[in-house]
C-alpha cells in the first residue's frame, strides 16, 4: 500500500509558554532539532534521536513532535509492530503501532500528550489503517509521578483516547499477565471488513490453539 503523509500542525498554550505540535516530519527536519535530555524513558536522549530520525525515514514510520522553539520536549511514533510481536504476523500493510509517546517531566500535564495524539490523527491517510498500541505498567512512569498503576493507565487511557483509540479485549500472554495492562485501536474508516477480522484473530489466537 501507498503510505501517504500530510503535515499538520497546531500550536498550544502551556504553562510553561507556546508549545508547537507538528508532523509528520521528515528524517532531515528532524536532525535539524535539539532533542530534549530528560527525554530518556526508552534509551538516552541521543540515542533516542537517532531511533526517531531512522523511524522518520521508513515508509510507514511517522513522528509528531511536540517544540518549544527549536527544543523537542515530546513526540509520538507511529511504525509496523515489532517482528517479534504477535501484532507483525498477519504481515499486515494497513496495521500500524503507536510505538512511543513521551513527554518530558516539566510539561507533563499541559495537555501535550493528548494533543500529539490529535495532530496525528489529523492527518485523513490514518482512516486507511488500524492503529493499535500495547500498554505495558512496566513502562510508566510511576515512581517519577507518584501515581499507583490504576490512576497511571486511567491517564494512558484518557490521552489514548484523544486520539481515537479504544480499549480492545486480547488473548496476548504479555497483556494478560497483567490487569492494567491493555490493547488500545482505532479502527480507520476506510479499513475493509478483511482486515478488521484479521485484526480479530490476531487479538484472539490461543482460541484457536486446541
Amino acid at each position: 500500500m501507498e503510505h501517504r503523509k500530510t503535515y499538520n500542525a497546531k500550536e498550544i498554550k502551556t504553562p510553561r509558554g507556546p508549545v508547537l505540535i507538528e508532523g509528520p516530519i521528515s528524517p532531515e527536519k528532524l536532525m535539524g532539532y535539539e532533542f530534549h535530555k530528560d527525554l530518556t524513558a526508552f534509551r538516552p536522549s541521543e540515542q533516542q534521536k537517532k531511533a526517531l530520525i531512522e523511524i522518520a525515514g521508513l515508509p510507514e514510520g511517522r513522528i509528531i513532535v511536540a517544540r518549544s522553539r527549536d527544543m523537542i520536549i515530546g513526540y509520538v511514533t507511529y511504525v509496523y509492530p515489532d517482528p517479534l510481536e504477535r501484532w507483525s504476523e498477519g504481515q499486515m500493510e494497513n496495521l500500524i503501532e503507536l510505538g512511543a509517546i513521551e513527554v518530558i517531566p516539566e510539561f507533563r500535564g499541559s495537555g501535550t500528550g493528548k494533543n500529539l495524539l490529535k495532530v496525528s490523527m489529523m492527518d485523513d491517510a490514518m482512516e486507511d489503517y488500524i492503529t493499535i498500541t500495547t500498554e505495558y505498567y512496566w513502562h510508566w512512569d510511576l515512581k517519577g509521578t507518584g501515581l499507583n498503576v490504576w490512576e497511571y493507565r486511567k491517564i494512558m487511557e484518557k490521552m489514548m483516547n484523544a486520539g481515537g483509540l479504544v480499549w480492545y479485549a486480547t488473548d496476548d500472554p504479555e497483556i494478560s499477565s497483567h490487569p492494567a495492562n491493555c490493547l488500545m485501536a482505532k479502527i480507520g474508516k476506510r479499513v475493509d471488513l478483511d482486515s478488521v477480522q484479521r485484526f480479530d484473530r490476531l487479538r484472539f489466537m490461543n482460541r484457536f490453539m486446541y
